[in-house]
């Protein structure tokens, strides 16, 4: 028998807290869009009835924006843009080309133009629209697109890849190599694929940088996780006085160096092969530069990674990020939502604040840590920082 004094095991009920006005604000404003009648009474009465149509319309997009993704992925797998640069043609000449139908071609059509991909032209023909034209000039972003099928693949359990169920994923096969024992070891041939499409993606990144920082008052750049050197070639073409250095995986950076001596770079770039997580890096170097590396890394590889950098750059030394950055009302979709999910299923990293990086930085023993005002903040962000 249980003694008096001790009271029988229950539901286990929690302090009430303090309802600020914020949350009875926003209670009664989604109960009240939650009613039926209301909605009705929303998308009829003139004031309200155009932010009622814009909440569907934003709300059905959610619903089906996996199908306009794979109207994109169709157009890019078809090279669609690419057939219709040299003019608008029918969908009887399309079909062929197409290997489709011509019933099929006209459903793959009449959705691009929905999307605004292709616009319908005189005769029933189609032709390119902006945002399809805009693709061809960005052939970094159709690669992305074709590379998107591994994500929708780990996308088509959401719920598996949030619990860890869908261990291992197809993009974290894609880069394996670099969360191995020893991704130094990575043979070429395990490093081709994603190497590539980094270096076809990172033009509009660089260009945006470069737009926002001048690297000619430097004497020597160092890339760490620089790829196949894309980044650099950049920079070579527009600052003319530093030398620049690469370091990267062995295998990664013997693409590079093949890529430096076919753009007669040879006398002015070296690359270095090693693991920027284990390995010393190349000291010399007035400028290191992380171009779309700490966002693929977990917190404690990061700072793991800014301190060695720090420990390799001399007095009045830089540190130069750029990368897609959190923290801001336009870059909010990109970093919680789409890079995610996207990190998520590589197995490793997140989309981080400019106030994030910075508590890095200076735990690091940065200081001057700046931020760099981007063209397109949506796709790169940059920061500064640099060693007393």
């Amino acid at each position: 028998m249980r003694p008096a004094s001790v009271p029988a095991a229950g539901p286990v009920v929690e302090p009430a807290r303090p309802v600020s006005l914020a949350d009875r604000l926003a209670g009664w404003r989604n109960r009240l869009v939650a009613s039926p009648r209301f909605q009705r009474f929303a998308a009829s009465f003139p004031l309200t009835k155009p932010i009622a149509q814009r909440q569907s319309q934003a709300l059905f997009d959610l619903c089906a924006g996996f199908v306009y993704a794979q109207v994109l992925q169709a157009c890019i797998q078809l090279d669609l843009f690419r057939i219709l640069e040299a003019g608008p043609r029918s969908v009887a000449e399309l079909a062929p080309r197409l290997a489709m139908t011509e019933s099929a071609t006209e459903r793959l059509l009449g959705a691009a133009a929905a999307l605004d991909l292709v616009e319908r032209r005189s005769g029933g023909r189609y032709g390119l629209a902006m945002l399809g034209a805009a693709l061809l000039g960005n052939p970094g972003v159709g690669a992305m697109i074709a590379h998107h099928r591994l994500l929708y693949d780990d996308l088509a359990n959401p719920l598996a890849l949030l619990r860890g169920e869908s261990r291992p994923t197809a993009l974290s096969g894609y880069w394996g190599y670099a969360t191995a024992d020893q991704p130094a070891a990575a043979p070429p041939a395990d490093v081709a694929a994603y190497s590539a499409l980094m270096a076809q993606s990172q033009h509009f990144v660089a260009d945006d940088i470069l737009a926002a920082y001048d690297f000619a008052q430097h004497r020597r750049i160092l890339d760490v996780g620089g790829g196949e050197g894309a980044f650099l070639l950049r920079v070579a073409a527009q600052a003319k006085a530093p030398t620049l250095t690469l370091f990267d995986l062995p295998a990664v950076a013997a693409r590079a160096q093949v890529r430096f001596e076919a753009e007669g770079l040879g006398p002015r770039a070296s690359t270095f092969g090693g693991d920027m997580h284990r390995d010393a890096l190349p000291g010399g170097a007035d400028l290191v530069t992380l171009v779309r590396v700490l966002h693929d890394h977990d917190d404690a590889a990061v700072r793991a990674l800014l301190a060695r950098i720090r420990a390799c750059l001399p007095p009045g030394g830089t540190l130069l990020i750029a990368e897609p950055m959190a923290g801001s009302a336009e870059t909010r979709r990109m970093a919680e939502a789409y890079f995610a999910f996207y990190l998520l299923a590589m197995g490793s990293g997140r989309a981080r604040s400019p106030e994030e990086l910075t508590a890095f930085l200076r735990e690091a023993g940065f200081t001057e840590i700046r931020t760099l005002r981007t063209r397109r903040p949506l796709l790169t962000g940059g920061m500064t920082a640099r060693v007393a």
